[in-house]
């Protein structure tokens, strides 16, 4: 086992599994989570992911480094609208499947329906709610 994953272990008290052992911790998780869903960040950056198309016309560059400038300019826009949401790997496990489906299937939905956005702020109070009853129950 490398530094870096003893360190990370230490830390943010987790497992083997890299989810969190500590409920304080996971109850961070949940409420920052739930909080960035309703930031303007949040919104700009998926509006951004949710049309591509219009992303490419307004940044077209040409060749191979103007596609890959695009790539990864339009990647930090996806970074910056699931990030937050990335880091509920920590509460549910990064080596759960079922975790890692659930949340792709979250952000899928909320992406491409057209109440997306809106569902996303729903689920970011049940985030906080979440995070807040883990904090008071234990």
């Amino acid at each position: 086992m490398d530094f870096v994953m003893m360190f990370l272990m230490w830390a943010i008290m987790m497992v083997g599994m890299m989810v969190t052992t500590s409920p304080t911790v996971g109850a961070g998780i949940l409420i920052a989570a739930g909080l960035y869903q309703w930031t303007p960040s949040k919104n700009a950056c998926l509006e951004h992911c949710r049309a591509p198309a219009s992303f490419i016309s307004k940044h077209w560059r040409a060749g191979s480094a103007g596609a890959l400038r695009m790539g990864m300019h339009h990647g930090l826009y996806c970074l910056g609208c699931c990030w937050a949401l990335m880091l509920l790997l920590f509460f549910g496990g990064v080596m759960n499947l079922l975790w890692i489906a659930a949340i792709t299937l979250f952000v899928l939905l909320e992406k491409v329906l057209p109440a997306g956005a809106q569902g996303g702020r729903w689920t970011g109070r049940a985030m906080v709610v979440a995070g807040v009853a883990l904090l008071f129950l234990t």
